[in-house]
C-alpha cells in the first residue's frame, strides 16, 4: 500500500509528504505569494494517466534551471508524485461515478518555489516548496469553444521580453496575462487576448500556443516567440502524420488576418480555433477542416472523443 492509498479523500504532495488536498497550504510569507516567483507545469490525465508526461518534465527541468531554483526533490520524483496523485484522485472519482466511465479526467498541477521570503521571517530564507495537486478539468469554460471557436482581440499589454525572464520558462508571474484579458473582454464580451512582442511578432494567448493555417499549412511561431508549447508540438507530430505541412516563422497581425484558419492549443483542452480577431472572421468564421482533421486524429490516439467529453461533463450533452 503506497503512502496516499491511507488518505480518504483527494491527496496532494508537499515536499515528499501525500496530503489530503483539503489541507494544502503554502505560506502567506512564500516567495510564490510574495514576489510571484513560482516555477510550474500542468498535465492532464485521459482515462485517469498522465498525457506526455516526460514532454512535461523536460519542460519542468529546463524552467527550474533556468529560474534557478532547486528543490530537493528531482524532476523524476515531481513526475513519480504526479502519477500517484493523479491514480489516487481518478480512482476516487470513478468510485464516486459508480465506476462509469463518464468520470471526469484531471488537471494535475506541480509547482515550486523558493520558500520562505526572508523578508517576512526575520531575514532567514527558506528551503524550495514542491507542490503537486489536481482537480477536475474545468470543462465547461470551453467545451462550446471546439464548435464557437475563440475570439481574439490585439490589446496595448505586450509579452514580458527576455531581458525580464527566459521565455522558455513555465511561471506563474501573469499579471500581464491578467491585463491583457481584461482589455481584450473590454472591447468584446469574452474575448481573449493575443499578446504581441514590443515589435509586433505574435507570441500567444493568455491559454494557448497559437499557429494558423495558411493554404493548407500550419505555421505557428518559433519558440524565440512564445513558451515551447507541448500541445502544439503535439500537433506538429499529429500533422505530419496526417500529412500536413507545418513550419515554424514570426507571425505579425496581418498574418492573422490573412489566416484560412487559426489553432490553438494547450494542455487542458488540446485543441481549439479561433474564428474571430478584432471583430472579424478568420477564414470563414467557423472551425476549419485543418482543425477538425488533428481534433479527431487526436481523439483517435487518446481513445475518446475529446469534444464529446467536454460536451458531456460541461452538461451539453454529445
Amino acid at each position: 500500500m503506497s503512502a496516499s492509498d491511507v488518505i480518504p479523500g483527494d491527496v496532494a504532495w508537499r515536499n515528499g509528504t501525500f496530503v489530503p488536498r483539503a489541507d494544502l497550504a503554502l505560506s502567506v510569507g512564500d516567495s510564490g505569494f510574495v514576489l510571484g516567483a513560482t516555477v510550474t507545469e500542468q498535465l492532464r490525465t485521459f482515462h485517469g494517466r498522465l498525457f506526455l508526461p516526460a514532454a512535461h518534465a523536460e519542460r519542468l527541468q529546463a524552467s527550474l534551471t533556468a529560474i534557478g531554483i532547486r528543490p530537493s526533490a528531482t524532476v523524476d520524483d515531481l513526475l513519480a508524485a504526479a502519477d500517484k496523485v493523479a491514480a489516487h484522485n481518478h480512482r476516487l472519482a470513478l468510485a464516486a461515478a459508480r465506476g462509469n466511465a463518464l468520470a471526469p479526467d484531471l488537471a494535475v498541477v506541480i509547482f515550486v518555489t523558493p520558500g520562505d521570503h526572508p523578508a517576512q521571517h526575520g531575514g532567514r530564507p527558506g528551503a524550495p516548496v514542491a507542490v503537486v495537486h489536481s482537480f477536475p478539468l474545468a470543462f465547461r469554460a470551453w467545451a462550446a469553444a471546439y464548435e464557437e471557436g475563440i475570439a481574439l482581440r490585439s490589446v496595448s499589454i505586450t509579452q514580458v521580453p527576455t531581458t525580464c525572464w527566459p521565455l522558455h520558462a513555465k511561471v506563474r508571474s501573469r499579471l500581464h496575462y491578467f491585463l491583457a484579458d481584461r482589455e481584450a473582454s473590454s472591447a468584446e464580451p469574452g474575448a481573449r487576448a493575443l499578446l504581441a512582442h514590443a515589435d509586433g511578432r505574435i507570441s500567444e494567448t493568455t491559454t494557448a500556443n497559437v499557429a494558423i493555417v495558411r493554404r493548407g499549412m500550419i505555421v505557428a511561431p518559433p519558440d524565440a516567440d512564445a513558451l515551447p508549447g507541448i500541445s502544439l508540438a503535439h500537433v506538429e507530430r499529429l500533422a505530419a502524420r496526417e500529412g500536413i505541412a507545418c513550419r515554424r516563422e514570426s507571425l505579425r497581425a496581418a498574418d492573422v488576418c490573412a489566416a484560412d484558419e487559426m489553432l490553438l492549443t494547450s494542455t487542458p483542452s488540446c485543441l481549439l480555433p479561433a474564428t474571430r480577431f478584432d471583430g472579424h472572421p478568420i477564414g470563414t468564421g467557423r472551425a476549419g477542416p485543418v482543425y477538425r482533421r488533428l481534433l479527431a486524429a487526436w481523439s483517435h490516439d487518446v481513445g475518446l472523443d475529446i469534444e464529446a467529453q467536454a460536451r458531456r461533463h460541461a452538461g451539453g450533452g454529445g
